[in-house]
């Protein structure tokens, strides 16, 4: 028989969050396409006036007209820093563009969008090791604004936050002997839900962005002269479960 405990990390082994944006849309009725330059994603993490610029943005332009319907795109995935999470970006280049239903082409004008971006406030808190997951919906049919009986057409973007979650949780621990390259595997069911293997050089282990729910933890050494453990475990959203040393027996 096995016991074990858990508890919420409050340091999160300093590991970064994680965020993942996506857009989708709102549709208007009167218009057949609504195209939009996005060339960056920046952030503003805690008091700090610099933005942070993400990494791994898709940068391209988009018809925000194909994101409805339950539909989405990934615009970035990027590692960010902790803290409080205050504000999103999106930078637009210049070649943004709605298409009438007769197939005309008509520029939009956006002078704030593209120098300072489309701005999202947010005030969240993001903490080290965990994936968000955050989804904004653009709403064109609020956003678009034709000027009087000018020709021009106006870009005063309307958006907002659907959802914003961490889609996980995770469970680290350690493995002694330390120098015994050791496989942990979190099983529900009996389905495999993750894996990873211990550091040889401090026995430690990670599994990562797990579901919540209940875990049985099985540990199979690679040196058969050790016997395969166990662990329980319960993930909850957004945590850093911390389970017991596992002791490895001959």
């Amino acid at each position: 028989m096995f016991t074990f405990s858990c508890k919420k990390n409050s340091n999160n082994l300093g590991e970064q969050p994680r965020l993942q944006l996506r857009l989708t849309d709102n549709p208007p009725a009167d218009i057949k396409e609504v195209w939009i330059d996005i060339r960056q994603v920046e952030i503003i993490v805690g008091n700090s006036a610099q933005p942070v610029i993400l990494d791994g943005v898709h940068a391209g332009v988009y018809n925000l007209l194909e994101l409805t319907g339950g539909k989405d795109t990934l615009l970035a995935d990027a590692l960010i820093p902790s803290g409080t999470l205050s504000q999103i970006r999106l930078i637009l280049g210049d070649n943004n563009y709605i298409v009438s239903p007769d197939g005309e082409k008509i520029m939009l004008k956006t002078p704030s969008a593209q120098q300072s971006g489309l701005k999202v406030q947010l005030h969240q808190e993001v903490k080290g090791g965990v994936l968000y997951r955050l989804s904004l919906d653009f709403d064109v049919a609020r956003s678009i604004v034709f000027a009087g009986n000018t020709s021009n057409v106006i870009l005063k973007p309307v958006l907002r936050v659907l959802s914003f979650v961490p889609s996980g949780g995770n469970i680290t621990g350690a493995v002694v002997p330390d120098s015994v390259l050791t496989s942990a595997i979190a099983i529900q069911g009996l389905d495999t839900i993750a894996s990873a293997f211990t550091n040889t050089a401090n026995g430690t282990y990670f599994l990562k962005d797990i579901p919540a729910g209940n875990y049985s933890l099985s540990f199979i050494p690679v040196d058969t002269k050790y016997k395969t453990a166990q662990k329980e475990a319960e993930v909850t959203l957004g945590q850093t479960i911390i389970v017991d040393t596992v002791k490895l027996q001959h």
